[in-house]
Order: C-alpha cells, then structure tokens, then sequence
C-alpha cells in the first residue's frame, strides 16, 4: 500500500508540473510540432537582417561599410521596440476604421499578445507577433539600400520609426489582418510581396529620387568586397526559407511546397541573370548571381503557398531578365538608388504579386487563379499591388519632406568625402 501511495504521489507531483493545454475561443489548441517549426522560422527570418547587412555592406565603398552594416543592425532593434509598442497593434488589431485600413490600439505594448492560440491557429499568439516582427523589421532595412553613402543616421532613425508605423502596419492591415480591406477584397499574398518588396521598392525610389545622386569625386562606385555581398546573399537564401515556409503557420504540407518553390525560383532567377548580364557584358557576373538569387526569392514571395514547382519556375525564370532589365534602365536613367533596391524588390515583387494571381492553383491551396480558370484574381492582384504603391509613395515623400524639414536628410559633402565610418560612427572597416 505505501507503494502504491508513493507512486500515486509521484504521478500526481508529474503532473502537476506539465501545464494545461492552452485554447483559443473557438477552441484551437496549441500544437507543440507547429510551435517548434515557427520558432526556428522566426530565428531564420531574423537571419536575414545580418544577411542584408553583409548583402549591401559588400555592394558598398570601403569607407561606408560600417553605416551601411549598421542600417539593417539598428533597424532590428529600432522596429523590435516600434512592433511592441504599436506597430503590431496596428497591423493585427481589430480594425479601427470601419473600412480595413488599419487596427486599434487593442495590443500596444502587447497587452492581449498572450500564449493561447489565436482563434484558428495552433500557435502561441505571442509567436505569431514575433515572427511578424522580422517581416516588419526587414522591410525598411531594405529601402536603406537605396540612400546608401550619403544619409544622416539620425535621419534614418526616425524615417524608420515613421515608415514602420504609417506605412508597413497599415499595409500589413490591408493585406493580412482578417478585417483588412485586400485581404477581405480576396488578394492573395503568402509572405509579402505587396506589405514586404513592392511596398518597400517604390519607398526606395522616392528616396533615391529626392535625396540626391552621390558625391564620386573622381571614385569608382563599384563594390568594395564581393565576397561578402555573396555571403549576404547565401544566408538571405537561408533564411528566406523561414521566411515563405514559416509563412504557413505550421509544420504541414503547405510549409514544404513554399520551401521547395522559393529554392526553385531562387535558382531559376539566378541562371537568367546571369545569362542575361553574359549576353550584355560577355562576362559571367559574380555579383549578378547574387542579385539574381535575390529576384528569385522576391518574386516567389507571395505566391510561395500557392503555385506548384513548376509555377515558380516560370516566375523564377522571368524575374531574373526582368529584374536585370530594370538595373538598365535605373542606370539609363541616371536614378542613384544606390544598390537597386527598386529593380530587385519594387520590380520584383510587383512582378511577383501579379504571377500569383496567374500561378495560383488550388492543387496547393484553395485559391484558384488564371490558370485555374479564375481570371478575377489578376485583376484583384492589380488592385493590390496600385494601391500599395500609390500608398507607400505617397507616404514616403511625405516623410522625407518632414525628416527633411526636421534634421535635414542628407550629410554634408565633407562628409560624404571622408565617408560616414568615419564621419558619422567615428570608426574604420579595415584597418590599412
């Protein structure tokens, strides 16, 4: 009997250290294999931002590195603070407006973002906003691309406060709140090409446009160290698979098939970039195949969890001249965005957008497009995608123009001469 006793009290002291199953309203459960897939998701997608930094650090002259580095840096921990505070409230939020523009302050400071499941979901409410906040944390780093080498760093800080709150959470209302007006309007985009590339690409161009061509000074703008724009783009690649593939939301079918098209898209833009700069240049481009890669990946984005492998070979294999294509004429143009962030992202994930609603087939999900034999969802895409350019542009001039006016947006020719390493952070890459 005292054994009997003992074991009872050992089972129920077991027990009483295993937590209760969490529910959501309609009941959902968390499932703890979905939960571990979203967690290293979460870390892949967050991989990207040093990626980013290596991807453009490289592109750079030797004497802008480090500013260069430290945009994407301190643009994670910049948007991590925004995100809790507001920015997630805003994106996710039960819609304030009564027309899906954008949320309340129902979760600033993350009140409500607790460990249940959202309702429908088999994840922990807190994880979702987490790995959302490498999405919203990436997406302005990427614009920093395009004012590259001649940007205030006070500057860059609150641009990037002031375009995470009024143009990516909105945006992201939009397209993925359940109460967003595209998302109820029937856009489909898996993991961001409207909120994340097309958004972020045009914000690019404004940028370019009204901050200015660089200072040469009789300097060859070409890229200080390739290898390590290769290496960023190695582990963009990497984590980009947490990026579409964690977009499911769960260990399943659906999460396999957007990692197997972003690879496949991924090498098909790569191949065609560089044919394409070989049939330009006659010679095999290094860096083309890096930015090639990058294409691939941007344009996948959103149709990630709805085409087939074949889908996305196609759009893989057309974004790679396409996105080659805007480079000449960027330069044809004499537009300085610095390390085409338009050509590849704008461009891009536009394209991207638009090929969803060509590709999508309900053998992968229950979203039919035109080769489904649902012609409306092109239009729909197209709906999408004007809005969210028209938007981004015309938010992003408009907080230029008060950046502008608040601290001035751009260095002064000493010191885009010694370089903002030096001038700015008061530091050097390489020591001579």
């Amino acid at each position: 009997m005292r054994r009997i006793a003992a074991a009872l009290l050992t089972a129920l002291a077991a027990a009483a250290i295993v937590p209760a199953a969490a529910f959501a309203a309609d009941g959902s459960e968390i499932n703890s294999g979905d939960t571990a897939w979203l967690l290293v998701a979460t870390a892949l997608v967050m991989v990207m931002l040093p990626g980013l930094a290596l991807f453009y650090g490289g592109l750079v002259r030797r004497k802008n590195v480090l500013s260069t580095i430290m945009h994407s840096f301190f643009g994670l921990a910049i948007v991590s603070v925004v995100w809790v505070v507001v920015g997630f409230s805003i994106a996710f939020a039960p819609d304030a407006t009564g027309a899906g523009l954008f949320g309340g302050l129902d979760y600033a400071l993350f009140n409500g973002v607790g460990l249940a499941p959202a309702a429908g979901s088999t994840i922990p409410f807190v994880l979702f906003a987490a790995f959302q906040l490498m999405f919203a944390a990436i997406t302005p780093a990427l614009i920093t691309g395009a004012f590259a080498e001649r940007k205030r760093f006070a500057s860059f800080v609150i641009f990037t406060v002031l375009w995470s709150v009024f143009v990516y959470s909105p945006i992201a209302h939009w397209v993925w709140a359940s109460d967003g007006w595209l998302f109820t309007l029937g856009a489909l985009d898996f993991a961001g090409g409207t909120v994340v590339h097309a958004s972020s690409g045009f914000a690019a161009l404004v940028v370019a446009l009204l901050i200015g061509r660089r200072a040469a000074n009789g300097e060859a703008l070409e890229p200080h160290d390739i290898p390590m724009t290769v290496l960023g783009a190695g582990l963009l690649w990497f984590g980009w698979f947490g990026f579409n593939a964690g977009s499911a939301l769960a260990a399943n079918g659906l999460a396999a098939n957007a990692l197997l098209v972003t690879n496949t898209a991924a090498g098909a833009a790569t191949i065609t970039w560089v044919l394409a700069s070989y049939i330009h240049k006659g010679k095999v481009s290094v860096v083309g195949a890096a930015c090639g890669a990058v294409a691939g990946l941007v344009a996948i984005t959103p149709a990630s969890g709805f085409v087939t492998a074949g889908g996305a070979l196609v759009i893989g294999l057309v974004v790679g001249g396409l996105c080659y294509s805007a480079t000449l004429l960027r330069s044809r143009l004499k537009i300085d965005d610095a390390l085409d962030v338009f050509a590849v992202h704008g461009v891009g994930g536009t394209f991207g957008a638009i090929a969803t609603g060509v590709f999508a087939t309900v053998a992968i999900n229950a979203y039919p497009g035109l080769i489904d034999g649902n012609p409306g969802q092109v239009f729909t895409q197209l709906i999408a995608v004007g809005a969210t350019i028209a938007y981004a542009v015309v938010a992003t001039f408009v907080i230029v123009k008060v950046v502008d006016v608040i601290l001035g947006i751009r260095i002064s020719p000493k010191e885009e001469e010694v370089g903002i390493d030096l001038s700015t952070h008061g530091e050097v890459a390489y020591q001579v």
